[in-house]
Formats: C-alpha cells, sequence, structure tokens
C-alpha cells in the first residue's frame, strides 16, 4: 500500500489544548506542512516515488468532503453536489432532494443552522440550476470533445473487469487446491480405506468448487453486455452532438460529476432579491470567472406547459372543443408539461389555470370564429380556393399549429379583400365558386 507520509519528516504535531467538560486539558494538533520542522523527500526508499505519493496525497485529499474540497462525486443526479458556496457566509450548501420521487435536487445553505442555529442564508432549486451548469460546462468541452472521447475510450479499453479478475482469482485457487487434493489422494496407499476415503471425499469436493466457480464465471460473463468496438470516426460524429450523449439516460450520473469537477473549481451562489435571480459565480479550473444570472423557478414551473401551447389553444377554444383541442395538440405530437399526452382533462386543467374561457357553442350564422370549411361556405367559395388567398396574404387567419385548423375571423369575411376574393372566383371559369348545393358535409371539421 503506497505511504502518504514523507520520506522523512519531524516536527509534524505540536502541543494544544483542548477543552471539555472536565476543564482544559493537553492535547497534541497536526500541523500544516509548511510549520514543518523538517521535510526530506527521497530521504530512504519508498514503496513509490515522491511525486506518485503526492498525486495520491492530493486525490485523496480533493475526494474527501472537507470545507475546503468538493469532494468525490457521489450518488445522485445533483450536479453541483459539494461545489456550491454561499457567498453571503462562505459556507458550502448542502444537498436534499425532494418531490414525490425523492429526485428533485435543492441547495440551500443550512450549514449554520445546523451547527449554530442560525438563520438560513439562500436556498434554490437545484433542477434549472443544474441544466444551466451543464450547458456552461458544455461549451466548454465542445472544442475538446473528440480529444476527451478517444482518452475515454483509450481508459476503458484498459481498464479490466474487477469483478471478473476476481472470479479468476477465484478459480484458479480452486483449481490448485483441487489439484493438490488429487495429488494427495493419488499418493495414498489403496489398502488405507479410511484415509483414501477421506482424501477422495476432500477432492470430491474440490472439484465441486471449480465447477461453482466457474458457473458463477460463465453467469457473469452472460449478464455483462458486449462493448462495442467505438472507431475515431464515430467519436467525431459523438462530439458534433455532445449534448444529445450528455442527456441520455444510459450516461451515469456520476461520469457526469467527474467531468464538472475536472473543469470547474467552484461555484459562488447568491439570491438577488429585487431581481429574482440566482446569480452563480463559476470559478473554473484556468483561473476565468463566469457570472450566470438564472430567474428564480416557482414551484412546478419546471414542468409548466410550453408557453407556444399556451398561446395555442388561446386560438384553438375560439372554433374548437377541449376534446377537439386534444386531439390536435396530440396529431402535432405535443406533450404536457409531465411530457404525458393530451386529454380532455388536461386541457380544461390547462385553461383553467391560465384564465382560458371554454369553448361557446353557437349557430353557425351567429358563430364569430370559423374554421376553413365553414369560411368557405360562407363565401360560397372551394377550400382550396381560401387556402391560397391566405397564403397570397388577401385574407388573414391564424394557424396555431402546423397540422391543425385554419381560424378565420367573421368580420374579416364581410369585408372588402374577402368580397374581392369571391367577385374573382365567380369570373373564373375553371374555378367552381362553391360545393353544389346537394352534397351533404360533416358536422365539424378542423382542416
Amino acid at each position: 500500500m503506497p505511504r502518504r507520509l514523507p520520506d522523512y519528516a519531524y516536527g509534524q504535531t505540536g502541543a494544544a489544548v483542548r477543552y471539555d467538560r472536565a476543564g482544559a486539558r493537553p492535547a497534541s494538533r497536526r500541523k500544516p506542512r509548511d510549520e514543518w520542522l523538517v521535510l526530506r523527500p527521497g530521504a530512504h526508499e519508498g514503496y513509490v516515488e515522491w511525486e506518485r505519493a503526492e498525486a495520491i496525497r492530493s486525490m485523496v485529499s480533493d475526494n474527501t468532503p472537507a470545507s475546503r474540497h468538493h469532494g468525490a462525486p457521489k450518488h445522485g443526479d445533483a450536479l453541483l453536489a459539494g461545489l456550491l458556496r454561499c457567498r453571503r457566509c462562505g459556507r458550502k450548501l448542502t444537498l436534499r432532494y425532494t418531490g414525490a420521487g425523492h429526485d428533485i435536487p435543492r441547495y440551500s445553505c443550512s450549514r449554520g443552522w445546523l451547527d449554530n442555529g442560525e438563520p438560513r442564508c439562500i436556498a434554490f432549486g437545484g433542477l434549472r440550476v443544474d441544466d444551466a451548469m451543464a450547458a456552461e460546462v458544455l461549451k466548454v468541452l465542445e472544442p475538446a470533445a473528440v480529444a476527451a472521447a478517444v482518452a475515454a475510450e483509450t481508459q476503458i479499453a484498459q481498464h479490466r473487469d474487477q469483478v471478473r479478475e476476481a472470479l479468476l482469482r477465484d478459480l484458479q485457487a480452486a483449481r490448485y487446491a483441487a489439484e493438490r487434493a488429487f495429488q494427495q489422494y493419488d499418493a495414498i496407499d489403496p489398502a488405507n480405506r479410511l484415509v483414501a476415503a477421506e482424501l477422495e471425499a476432500r477432492w470430491n469436493k474440490a472439484l465441486a468448487q471449480v465447477a461453482e466457480v466457474e458457473a458463477r464465471i460463465a453467469a457473469h460473463d452472460g449478464t455483462t453486455p458486449a462493448r462495442e468496438m467505438v472507431t475515431q470516426a464515430s467519436l467525431t460524429d459523438l462530439a458534433d452532438d455532445l449534448q444529445s450523449v450528455w442527456q441520455a439516460p444510459a450516461t451515469d450520473a456520476r461520469l457526469r460529476k467527474r467531468i464538472v469537477r475536472t473543469v470547474v473549481q467552484e461555484v459562488i451562489a447568491d439570491l438577488d432579491e429585487a431581481a429574482g435571480e440566482i446569480v452563480l459565480l463559476i470559478h473554473w479550473v484556468g483561473g476565468v470567472h463566469t457570472e450566470l444570472r438564472l430567474p428564480r423557478r416557482r414551484r412546478g414551473q419546471r414542468n409548466s406547459t410550453s408557453p407556444d401551447i399556451i398561446a395555442a389553444v388561446r386560438q384553438l377554444v375560439l372554433i374548437a372543443s377541449d376534446d377537439v383541442i386534444a386531439g390536435v395538440l396530440n396529431r402535432n405530437g405535443l406533450r404536457t408539461g409531465h411530457g404525458n399526452r393530451w386529454t380532455r382533462e388536461r386541457v380544461t386543467t390547462l385553461r383553467s389555470h391560465h384564465d382560458i374561457p371554454v369553448h361557446q357553442r353557437r349557430l353557425e350564422d351567429e358563430a364569430p370564429w370559423l374554421n376553413l370549411n365553414k369560411a368557405a361556405a360562407f363565401l360560397q367559395i372551394s377550400p382550396k380556393t381560401l387556402r391560397l388567398a391566405v397564403a397570397a396574404g388577401q385574407i388573414e387567419a391564424a394557424h396555431p399549429l402546423p397540422d391543425g385548423p385554419w381560424i378565420f375571423s367573421r368580420a374579416a369575411l364581410n369585408g372588402p379583400a374577402a368580397l374581392d376574393l369571391v367577385n374573382q372566383a365567380r369570373r373564373n371559369p375553371n374555378h367552381p365558386a362553391g360545393s353544389p348545393s346537394g352534397q351533404e358535409a360533416l358536422p365539424f371539421s378542423t382542416t
């Protein structure tokens, strides 16, 4: 095991005074390295070189979650655990997970409250902060994405399966024990039946142990997926879409944290109460500093519906009910803030939350808003003619979604532009003005 101490050192500890219930009593304290009396690297032969020992000591020190280090990456999806520091008091921010599935990170400066009963300084949700930090890290990593991917692939190729190596060592030991048992059994005099029976039982037990280890190795190989060979071209393609690789479900959260800790030294956090923003000062490893200002998230805002969908629903309620709106949204591949398909109940909830009035069913002669077919029937022209007029800018119409209905105002259809269009269509003998009088039509259409 490598030694963490130098080859020769003197004066590493000093006298101190410790206070407890019994009063003051003498104790010792460990001095910083710059206060040691003697430090002579290389004075004696060590297990590893001095440079290697220093690298190990630095790595162990960085992995310790002390106040001056960010610590090693741990379990959980929070990206900045151990990296955030409060700008107001200088303490590290603590992390806790909330939500129904305990998967929503929240950062708070609670160290003073936990230790001394002081009031908490700042607290904010971690989802938006982690997303913004990931975007900044990806900007830094994109220029060297190919080199980093090649280095990672080389490291993975050189890294052996530790579980399989341990099983192979167990198999080697079991085979050695079986061979030794066989030699003992083979060397015994057959006339000594009691000893021969005992040695034969030991040999059979050793063979059973070998078979058990071999079965464990086979089971391990069967459950371990084969790793595909990655070429330079494929790594280049991955670097072109690094954000997709970062957000892939198969990407380990601890790998993301190690990447962040490679380029980020520390992040100073504060809240701007007047502006309602989260202020982050990123200290990069190279000495560059970047300030980020993020709007504070209200409860449930991350999973809120897109503003474009809300605007589309505001227009669709002019001509369609909640059932029809849900179908139009699903046909366009749109989802709720939680990623669910739209239903009538969800559209109703969305309208109620954003104060959108419900669709009012009226007679066709009184409806202030019409779809394409009804507007064409009102003007007594074909829907295609009206559609071409809208594309040419002669008639105003709203089209909230690509695969959805057109919305026409009855007031606009009574205007001079619509009258000119009707006269033009009637003067053209190649384009009928409207549908035959006896043709039946569906009661409602969203095309």
